[in-house]
């Protein structure tokens, strides 16, 4: 029997779009556009949230 997949919230910095190309306004000889990759830093690039671990208290 398949196993259903996990569903993980949508990360609530970056709304499920993790990796965007931003252009550096400069243009290659040929015309196309010069453009840089960046990824989301809460997620790293996931596009998913993932759940906040369990803090362990020391002591009482």
């Amino acid at each position: 029997m398949p196993q259903r997949p996990i569903n993980l919230p949508v990360c609530a910095h970056c709304d499920g779009f993790p990796t965007v190309a931003i252009t550096t306004g400069q243009t290659t000889p040929t015309g196309h556009r010069h453009t840089i990759t960046a990824d989301c830093p809460a997620c790293r690039g996931t596009g998913h949230a993932l759940p906040a671990r369990a803090y362990a208290r020391a002591g009482k």
